[in-house]
């Protein structure tokens, strides 16, 4: 499965390098010199339309620098020297291989590839439906709930709601308080 660790931006100067829309709790690794990131096509939304991503963008690139500027990340990719190559990568999507990437040492912390799909059940194992997608608020992670009926709901992921992720049967245990389901 590949994981989206970034999205390239707009260039940045005339020498090759691109803003990254990072989409990782550890761009240093991510975006680290010699790394090699994957790529998939994206789109850029101009003027509210949004065009096919520019043809000529390489399968694979290799991360030659990476630095923070004003709260972005720039980073220049080898063979990306001005700013008329860096401009067509742009809306370019960077991914890793959720096989490169190592499961977290603590048994409470998940990588979110790893709660997409689960089935989501009850204490007394009522099918609440699974978990679409985790999104990652201020305050704390939602498991955004893909219900039966096609609705969704966002859950806390917090022990008090979610007491329980076995991942090795497949699902996360989840203990709504009364309405949370509803809204």
């Amino acid at each position: 499965m590949l994981l989206i660790v970034g999205r390239i931006g707009k260039p940045h100067g005339i020498r090759g390098e691109v803003t990254v829309e990072v989409r990782t709790d550890e761009p240093e690794t991510r975006f680290a010199p010699g790394t090699v990131l994957r790529t998939m096509p994206g789109a850029v939304t101009r003027g509210g339309q949004e065009p096919a991503a520019s043809p000529g963008v390489p399968y694979e690139l290799t991360v030659e620098a990476a630095r923070w500027h004003q709260g972005r990340l720039l980073v220049a990719f080898e063979g990306s020297l001005d700013r008329d190559v860096a401009e067509a990568l742009r809306g370019t999507l960077l991914t890793v291989d959720s096989a490169d990437v190592a499961a977290p040492e603590d048994p409470e912390e998940f990588l979110d590839h790893q709660l997409v799909g689960l089935a989501v059940v009850t204490p007394t194992g009522e099918h609440l439906g699974e978990v679409a997608r985790i999104d990652h608020a201020p305050a704390s992670d939602l498991l955004v709930l893909r219900r039966p009926e096609g609705r969704t709901a966002l859950i806390p992921f917090v022990k008090a709601i979610v007491p329980e992720v076995d991942l090795a049967g497949g699902r996360v245990v989840v203990d709504p308080p009364g309405g949370l389901l509803d809204l």
